[in-house]
């Protein structure tokens, strides 16, 4: 039925990969596309003789938007789905722009070299306006919008988890349980184990940035920042059982602020173990999570890319990672004059992930919701003209999407809340 080329072979892709191959009749072929060909080709030996899915493999560097047109003309797919790096969202967006051909990502775009002249007077200046301070928001992707419109093509953003399913949840629950929500608060466990003193469960380069930043979140329609970490609550989650989580800010918060009417708060928490946080502090203390390059020996080293090579892979946790992830919305708000409550989410099992597709529940939990995402604009249930989050369209065929292929939701209408 159609034609998907997949940009990114990492833990993510992988998921998303195995996931079209188990829809031949949606993904007909599929390319994968990646600097380093080889992973896509071990990828496809892997899958090819499981599917009826036709596979073919590509390199390319997606730094480079030439070499994106070139792939994009020569491939000629229905849609690209961008499981790359967020450094890589602009280029590939400017390719498929060129193309004419629609897009999908999971997380907005941030820049690699946060001391970049051009980039940090823009940064500042929103900053400033805005009232938040992190590297990575929608603006840079939201600028699309008119050119998307005029060509005639579809940017799907924010089609993984938590930014993703988050924003459909809340788009369901308004859709079906609230004629106004009122509060909204994310909520991010993996009550997991891979029995490392310190690893990262994605990217170590993006996560480490991401939970070493400032906190923020929206109240009464504008931003409230905090330091990093500086807010804690425990929350006792089904499955996992009561957990340590910090508020951080999200991106989807941003999205959700502008596309939930009358909302007046979102916050967003992630569960944190003390290892993790000992370790995390260490490291930002002597300078490790740097972006800025130095100068060793000679040669130009980047402190946070370094470390990225000493730690262990994520895609290597799957088969030492033991327990569940639970990740849901818990939103208060009024339905026909009376006061609601309601918390909708999912329970993923790492190593049910790992015998089903060979990765931990952190790549599953993503990579999932972004073949949904390709699912629903190859079948034509998302298609509009510009740029839009998740949260934009129907969240019913998305969330049906999400129940059949492994990511099934959890409901409670008297949920605990948080303080």
């Amino acid at each position: 039925m159609g034609r998907l080329l997949i940009i990114g072979c990492g833990g993510v892709a992988g998921v998303a990969i195995h996931k079209c191959c188990q829809n031949s009749k949606t993904f007909s072929e599929i390319c994968i596309a990646s600097r380093t060909k080889a992973k896509c080709d071990a990828l496809k030996e892997k899958l090819e003789n499981t599917t009826e899915t036709k596979i073919t493999t590509a390199q390319v560097d997606a730094d480079k938007v030439e070499e994106l047109i070139a792939l994009i003309q020569s491939y000629q797919p229905d849609a690209v789905l961008n499981v790359a790096l967020p450094y890589q969202d602009l280029t590939i967006m400017d390719a498929c722009l060129a193309c004419k051909v629609d897009y999908i990502d999971t997380a907005n775009y941030e820049p690699e070299d946060t001391d970049d002249k051009q980039w940090r007077e823009i940064y500042e200046k929103r900053c400033k306006e805005a009232g938040f301070t992190a590297y990575f928001d929608y603006s840079w992707q939201w600028a699309y919008q008119e050119k998307f419109k005029e060509a005639g093509i579809t940017a799907l953003l924010g089609s993984g988890f938590d930014p993703g399913v988050t924003s459909v949840f809340t788009a369901y629950a308004l859709k079906h349980y609230f004629d106004e929500i009122e509060t909204i608060d994310i909520l991010d466990c993996n009550g997991g184990d891979h029995g490392y003193p310190f690893a990262t469960n994605f990217n170590p380069e993006i996560n480490l940035r991401e939970v070493s930043a400032n906190g923020s979140y929206w109240e009464n329609g504008h931003w409230v920042e905090t330091e990093p970490m500086e807010i804690k609550r425990e929350y006792n989650f089904p499955q996992v059982g009561e957990k340590d989580m910090y508020l951080l800010h999200h991106e989807e918060i941003e999205s959700l602020a502008k596309n939930v009417p009358g909302v007046k708060r979102i916050r967003f928490f992630m569960t944190f173990g003390q290892s993790y946080l000992d370790h995390m502090r260490c490291l930002e203390d002597v300078g490790m999570l740097s972006t800025t390059p130095i100068n060793y020996n000679g040669q130009e080293i980047v402190p946070i890319q370094f470390l990225k090579a000493l730690l262990p892979d994520p895609a290597s946790l799957g088969p030492r990672t033991k327990g569940k992830t639970n990740i849901g919305c818990i939103f208060t708000g009024v339905k026909d004059g009376q006061e609601k409550t309601y918390y909708i989410y999912n329970i993923c099992d790492h190593q049910e992930c790992y015998k089903e597709v060979g990765s931990q529940a952190i790549s599953y939990t993503t990579g999932v919701p972004a073949m949904c995402g390709a699912l629903m604009m190859l079948t034509g249930k998302w298609i509009r003209p510009g740029v839009y989050t998740v949260e934009e369209f129907d969240p019913d065929p998305f969330l049906e999407a999400l129940d059949k292929y492994g990511l099934p939701r959890s409901e409670n209408h008297n949920p605990e809340l948080v303080d």
